[in-house]
């Protein structure tokens, strides 16, 4: 049996975390995904998909995730089901194995991450060679 998918959409909200009883981190943020076809007004619909993820990868999300960026999710569909009122309800919603982040944050105040995201290519590569002309052997322990 095999249950995959495979998702690239938007947040539409930030991404919100909680600790269960046994104090593991769950986050849980739902993405908007375009179809990839348009409909009879010539626009695409988009599908509103609830995703899960759980413990460092969680903390990841709620920590670098924010309204509006994009990311791939890779993981399993999952189908709760609940009765109220005699009435039956489906919640599916994807339990997330991966996600990848495939933008930059727009916010560049906010974490490390952030204001590297502001740096052209350039100020990389000579920030990459300051840092190693600062480095000598004396700053570096053999352990044998």
């Amino acid at each position: 049996m095999l249950n995959r998918i495979i998702l690239i959409g938007r947040l539409v909200r930030d991404p919100e975390l909680r600790y269960i009883s046994n104090g593991t981190p769950v986050c849980n943020f739902t993405l908007a995904v375009e179809r990839n076809y348009t409909n009879r007004d010539g626009e695409r619909d988009v599908d509103f998909i609830r995703i899960v993820t759980w413990r460092k990868l969680a903390e990841n999300c709620a920590e670098h995730l924010g309204k509006g960026r994009l990311v791939a999710v890779d993981g399993r569909l999952q189908i709760r089901k609940s009765e109220k009122e005699n009435r039956t309800y489906i919640d599916p919603e994807v339990v997330a194995q991966n996600v990848q982040f495939l933008d930059w944050p727009k916010d560049s105040n906010r974490g490390q991450e952030r204001r590297s995201a502001s740096r052209k290519p350039d100020e990389f590569e000579n920030a990459a060679s300051q840092d190693s002309a600062d480095l000598n052997d004396e700053d570096f322990d053999v352990p044998f």
